[in-house]
């Protein structure tokens, strides 16, 4: 037996691990990208490689951090001392530019929990600064990194540092990254091991696995909350950017007392373009989505995905085979994955589903070479939108939503990292769907270069709003602009450009959809 309250302070404690790991990273972290924006995750996992507790932050890396870390152990036998990296989207990781280190926490020669963290890299090689621009394969998208030793015994293995570094923009940069990540794992480590000698080796790994336990229970008891039945639903990205048309999503959730099915058959093949999906990132969309329907605080521990089944068929845009080109699929297509698994519950649960928030993370991505110092520098960005209107209340406007935690990049920030200016950055009014209750509006965000630059979009809901629910309207598309000393025109969702100094990128991003018939307002 276990006694509750002991539980409670187990499970806050193993989150303010995976929390401190967070600030240590942020804190010694060279790019803006982590520093400001906040584009990392933390978590804490047993002895067997089970997550037991995560930090507050990304929920697109947390979801799928454990295939990341169930790969690492697969392929290598950790000695203390011992740090892993990876990035292979194929092999748990998301995209490229998220890099997962993973490492044990032993006394003596028992390993009692491993520690990770994944960081977003602001770039890591492939055809376009940042590592984010259309390719037809995972090859040209950037250095694929297998689970190897980069920490041994303690001792960074500088030969794999040096291929690394060599194949990746800015990488003073990036070697100031990774040495964060590497002292957020010794943060974690050192947090844990003060526990296990404070509580003892027993408790402390029965308290684990009870709060594992214990997560498997409330989920459990929310799915039953649920009406039994099936509840399907569609939506669809604008496009691959290589071909025009839509590329549909499709799920049947199927509730049976307190297990769930989610299953995407039907959905698109794999594309040529950067949009497909690795099974870990529908794996983390699920997850999600259905962790939002848990009230209170629940434990983000393994146990939340044991009475859930996905089925994601091979070689679609949801579990894509090697070697797709996936730099979209962790940030654009995840987003739609949420978007259609509410649309699903909505006809279940039409009291707390919201309407869809914006459905993009607008990512951009801009290099060159900085005249200040000669340098390469390559900067990453998201870019916030509309929250979907809920059933009690508007959305919110100008936030990130969803699979996204992240933060904008203060100008301030981005001015001096970079030789790029901010000209405006507001929220672009009227751009919330209406209805009972409005759609929260999106943002206008338009960036100078004073360099000659190359720049990338990867965006979404460029040619369909985010929908709105139950008589609630769509939210405003967003649009992209290329703003020069000539002329301004608008540009795809998907590509890459060359700008001369004095160009401007000028994004304005959708609104979430309204929730509701205007008829029932005030």
């Amino acid at each position: 037996m276990f006694d509750p309250t002991t539980l409670e302070i187990y499970r806050a404690l193993f989150t303010s691990v995976a929390e401190e790991m967070g600030v240590a990273l942020r804190r010694t972290a060279f790019s803006p990208n982590i520093k400001e924006r906040r584009d990392y995750s933390c978590a804490v996992f047993d002895a067997k490689g089970r997550v037991i507790a995560q930090g507050d932050h990304m929920p697109v890396h947390l979801g799928s951090m454990p295939m990341a870390v169930a790969a690492a152990l697969a392929e290598i036998k950790l000695a203390p001392g011992d740090v892993v990296a990876l990035n292979d989207p194929f092999a748990g990781g998301t995209h490229l530019p998220d890099v997962t280190l993973v490492m044990p926490i032993a006394i003596g020669p028992r390993i009692f929990f491993y520690v990770a963290n994944r960081a977003h890299h602001a770039d890591i090689g492939g055809a376009t600064p940042g590592s984010m621009g259309l390719a037809a394969d995972i090859y040209g998208e950037g250095i694929r990194i297998p689970p190897i030793r980069l920490v041994r015994n303690g001792v960074l293995d500088r030969d794999t540092m040096r291929l690394l570094l060599a194949n990746v923009r800015g990488n003073v940069e990036r070697r100031g990254d990774f040495d964060a990540q590497i002292g957020s794992l010794k943060t974690g480590a050192a947090r844990l091991l003060e526990i296990i000698e404070r509580r003892g080796e027993k408790e402390v790994s029965e308290y684990a696995s009870q709060l594992i336990n214990y997560s498997a229970r409330l989920m459990r008891y929310t799915i039953a909350s649920i009406p039994d039945g099936e509840y399907e639903a569609e939506d669809a990205l604008d496009d691959d950017g290589v071909e025009d048309r839509a590329v549909a999503i499709k799920v049947r959730i199927s509730i049976e007392g307190e297990q769930a099915l989610v299953d995407f058959t039907g959905s698109a093949p794999q594309v040529t373009g950067a949009i497909n999906a690795v099974e870990a990132i529908t794996v983390s969309a699920v997850s999600y989505v259905f962790r939002c329907l848990v009230d209170g605080e629940v434990p983000a521990s393994a146990g939340l995905m044991e009475p859930i089944e996905v089925i994601a068929p091979r070689g679609t845009v949801v579990n894509a085979n090697p070697p797709a080109s996936v730099a979209g699929g962790n940030v654009e297509t995840s987003q739609r994955i949420v978007d259609v698994l509410f649309r699903a519950l909505a006809n279940a649960l039409p009291d707390r589903i919201p309407a869809a928030s914006q459905g993009t993370m607008n990512n951009l991505t801009i290099g060159g070479i900085d005249s200040r110092n000669g340098q390469e520098f390559s900067y990453y960005e998201t870019v916030a939108g509309g929250m979907g209107a809920r059933p009690s209340s508007d959305g919110m406007s100008g936030v990130h939503t969803h699979m996204t935690n992240s933060m904008n990049t203060p100008a301030e920030a981005l001015e001096y990292a970079y030789p790029l200016r901010v000209r405006e950055y507001r929220l672009r009014k009227g751009s919330g769907g209406a209805g009972e209750h409005r759609g929260g509006d999106g943002v206008v965000r338009e960036i100078e270069t004073l360099v000659p630059a190359r720049m990338s979009l990867l965006c979404d809901r460029r040619k369909r709003g985010p929908y709105g629910l139950f008589g609630g309207e769509d939210g405003a598309t967003g649009v992209n602009e290329i703003i020069s000393e000539k002329k301004k025109y608008r540009i795809a969702s998907k590509g890459s450009h060359e700008l001369k100094a004095g160009d401007r990128i000028r994004i304005e991003t959708p609104g979430g959809g309204g929730w509701g018939n205007t008829d029932n307002t005030d």
